[in-house]
């Protein structure tokens, strides 16, 4: 449960660090920092490795005699988490033995993410499983949120397969324009990695389409 517990955390924690590091609490993080941080999650890389490079990086930026530039994005720290993601073992961190959400919250996540699929069309099938889930929700979250993320793979490849020709080429120079200073900085695994979850979240947006997994339960 430690583990599942964590997956949870691991997005707001990266965020509030991130915010205190850089001095501001009004910061939002753009579509590519939560790309890379859903990249260093499906990575395995630990979140303790995750928050030292944060202030490794801001370290190293605020000794520097000129800062010219200002820290807009998560991915000026990208080198320095890798780092430091080489020197942990990633050891879990001990977790309440509470659960992570109650029934209630999962019952009316559920609720919301029917009522936004059926805005659009084309996801009524998606839907409708959702709505049978509701009915049986299963007791342990990790199989839950295996069938969450099953429908939700479902539901990128409809948006996909409506996607125009136009929308898709946008979407791509966004994704281009936004990872251009970081491709040097990067492995080629990384970059692949997250170019992926950069056009799957874009492709959600475009469609207005809600993100199913338990993360976003908040």
């Amino acid at each position: 449960m430690s583990e599942f517990r964590n997956y949870f955390n691991y997005f707001t924690e990266i965020e509030e660090h991130f915010q205190r590091a850089r001095g501001t609490s009004l910061f939002l993080l753009s579509p590519l920092d939560w790309a890379l941080i859903e990249t260093w999650k499906n990575s395995d890389v630990p979140l303790e490795a995750v928050l030292r490079g944060i202030d490794v990086a801001f370290e190293k930026w605020r000794a520097k005699r000129s800062k010219t530039q200002a820290v807009n994005s998560l991915a000026f720290c990208s080198q320095a988490v890798l780092t430091e993601a080489q020197r942990s073992p990633g050891a879990p961190a001990p977790a309440p033995s509470t659960e992570p959400f109650s029934r209630e919250e999962i019952g009316e996540f559920l609720h919301a993410n029917i009522a936004a699929l059926r805005k659009q069309s084309g996801y009524e099938e998606i839907a409708q499983s959702l709505e049978n889930l509701l009915h049986e929700i299963p007791t342990d979250l990790e199989e839950l949120e295996t069938l969450l993320t099953v429908l939700e793979q479902k539901s990128i490849a409809i948006a996909r397969a409506k996607q125009s020709e136009e929308m898709a080429l946008q979407a791509r120079r966004e994704m281009d324009s936004h990872l251009a200073p970081y491709r040097r900085k990067m492995a080629a695994a990384q970059i692949s990695m997250l170019e992926h979850q950069f056009l799957e979240r874009k492709l959600l947006e475009q469609e207005q389409l809600p993100r199913l997994s338990l993360f976003y339960l908040k």
